[in-house]
């Protein structure tokens, strides 16, 4: 998977308008610049060369060098990575909390007012773009409520060596007990992780509510029911437990619809994820850090299947390994 990803990024990058030298000069260099700044970049060889040297690089764990900034890739990863866990974490805990227990009610109560009304709100806030969500939280928490802030990850009174031990802010705040920090980060946070996490959110509600209504028709249901087992357990305990096991299955499935997602929702929130550094670095057309930044995503993505297979065991009994 990693290899075709790999070969279709590299291709459509170098088929795009533009190029990383006309980016770097502005446009206006003289011709002979322009193809001596080519040749130290490597971009003067045959395209199957450039391919043969960056499948070799990647293989050395290589991700190259900013031709823009100099900088390694890795190293500017590294700087933003911190961030977008951060976000996609929250993001499908808010995306959790809303989905399955929003599907499970309407399925309990199928046919219903309420039902009707929850599958509604899914269909709707699925078809929201994330910016356009976000830039309405923002006007109407941030502008006429002010009860968040509206950008970044912290306010500039919170000094940055708070946050030098991992970069994900939240633990580096626990490490040192600073709670005035803490509820600064999880303010920030708050905005883009509801964007994130409601607009995914249709998605659970409504697989939910399928699982569910499949549940809830097993004998093992009515049989609890029928020995006068209270409702509440018996549905939102017993049947929603069985129901988990496609919903698990979704969960590893969406987290790169929540990298997607991010990309749109760290440009609208100004949030310095990879999302932001994936959309500057394709403007300027600089190859290395958007192959790099996208083998990220998806070894991120690999790495939840796995996870995702891995619970499976402590959910579902009849999976061992």
């Amino acid at each position: 998977m990693l290899f075709i990803l790999l070969t279709i990024v590299f291709v459509v990058i170098r088929i795009m308008p533009g190029d990383p030298v006309s980016a770097m000069l502005g446009g206006h260099a003289p011709d002979k610049v322009i193809e001596a700044k080519k040749a130290e970049l490597g971009l003067n060889k045959p395209l199957i060369v450039q391919y043969g040297n960056y499948l070799w690089q990647v293989a050395h764990l290589d991700l190259g060098t900013s031709m823009i900034f100099k900088q390694k890739v890795t190293s500017a990863i590294s700087d933003k990575l911190p961030a977008t866990i951060e976000l996609t974490i929250f993001g499908m805990l808010v995306t959790l909390l809303v989905g399955v227990p929003l599907g499970a009610y309407a399925a309990d109560n199928r046919r219903s007012g309420q039902d009707y009304l929850i599958r509604l709100f899914g269909i709707v806030i699925y078809c929201i773009p994330v910016y356009w969500l976000g830039l309405m939280f923002q006007m109407i928490f941030g502008v006429w409520l002010d009860w968040f802030p509206v950008a970044g990850r912290t306010s500039p009174r919170v000094f940055a060596s708070t946050f030098e031990q991992t970069g994900l802010y939240i633990i580096d705040t626990l490490l040192i007990n600073d709670w005035k920090a803490l509820w600064d980060v999880l303010m920030h946070l708050v905005l883009p992780s509801l964007t994130l996490g409601l607009v995914l959110s249709g998605i659970f509600i409504r697989l939910t509510r399928a699982n569910m209504l499949d549940v809830l028709r097993s004998d093992y249901i009515l049989a609890a029911e029928a020995r006068g087992i209270r409702h509440f357990p018996v549905v939102y305990k017993h049947g929603l437990l069985n129901a988990f096991v496609p919903i698990l299955t979704m969960m590893g499935l969406q987290v790169s619809l929540l990298m997607a997602g991010a990309v749109l929702t760290e440009s609208t929130f100004s949030w310095p994820g990879m999302g932001r550094l994936l959309l500057e670095r394709i403007y300027l057309r600089d190859y290395p850090t958007i192959q790099g930044v996208i083998v990220i995503f998806a070894l991120i993505v690999a790495f939840m299947s796995l996870i995702v297979d891995i619970i499976y065991a402590l959910i579902d009994p009849r999976v061992r390994y």
